[in-house]
């Protein structure tokens, strides 16, 4: 799904893959905004050159998308995700390098990281949740269960899993074992499209999220897996742990721990 989107009145290209549930960005829009150049084009070639002499090819190995361009065409774009955006950035001297982080934060990634410094990332969206109307309470438990995501994906980039199709792989495995949907059927349910599932998920689905999440983690740890077969292993089995703990929830209270509810506009919030 391609569209546009604007920072500053500007207009930045881009798409998001449902599949892997990934928002793309064309860097040449984004370096004509940062350096205020009239040819992005020819900044981003130079930038490219410069730092794949210098080895950098985590930033300059960017995937190629049909954007539509000002000729009305659709035509190869080189476009990066957040991370890489966040290392580009890095290498542009730029006044408006950190608006520009917190406008990514905005658009709705489930992991932005300030590179440089960690702690305001939390910050950022701490104040991002807080002004779209979520209590204290939610905000802790989506912070909590942020960290125990994090370290998870810590642990799975040290045992050999990288691609973003493989992290996606993983997540949807443990998700499937302990809602016994997919992550997509989720948010199917609560009618979500490009939204952050786990920005619009209730106290009992953030919490039995992190109890799956940790559950894996500790049993990869403990197995030592490797790669993304061993570690799909763990995560059926920390997503089963969480999955008997929500059976039995539901059982002694008779309400689905599953919900359709969500915090889009005009809708009922949890």
């Amino acid at each position: 799904m391609s569209n546009i989107k604007l920072f500053e009145n500007k207009k930045i290209r881009s798409h998001y893959d449902e599949e892997n549930e990934k928002w793309f960005f064309s860097v040449v829009d984004v370096i004509s905004i940062l350096t205020e150049s009239i040819d992005g084009r020819k900044y981003w070639n130079k930038l490219k050159q410069r730092l794949k002499e210098e080895g950098n090819e985590t930033v300059t190995n960017c995937h190629q998308l049909k954007l539509r361009a000002e000729d009305g065409k659709q035509r190869l774009t080189d476009v990066a995700d957040v991370e890489q955006l966040l290392r580009l950035i890095q290498s542009i001297p730029s006044p408006k390098a950190e608006p520009f982080k917190l406008w990514l934060a905005k658009v709705g990634y489930e992991r932005i990281q300030d590179m440089s410094d960690p702690a305001l990332s939390v910050d950022r969206a701490r104040a991002f949740w807080k002004s779209a109307g979520r209590s204290e309470k939610w905000i802790q438990q989506r912070m909590m269960g942020q960290e125990t995501r994090n370290k998870l994906t810590d642990y799975w980039s040290k045992s050999g899993v990288e691609k973003p199709s493989e992290f996606a792989l993983l997540t949807n495995i443990i998700h499937q074992e302990w809602s016994g949907l997919s992550v997509q059927k989720h948010k199917t349910v609560k009618g979500l499209k490009t939204q952050n599932l786990r920005d619009h998920m209730n106290e009992a689905e953030l919490i039995f999220t992190a109890l799956a999440e940790l559950s894996t983690r500790q049993i990869a740890e403990v197995e030592e897996a490797k790669g993304v077969e061993e570690n799909a292993k763990a995560g059926k089995k920390g997503g089963g742990i969480a999955k008997k703990a929500r059976l039995e929830l539901e059982d002694q209270t008779g309400k689905n721990v599953v919900s359709g509810d969500n915090f889009l506009p005009n809708k009922k919030h949890m």
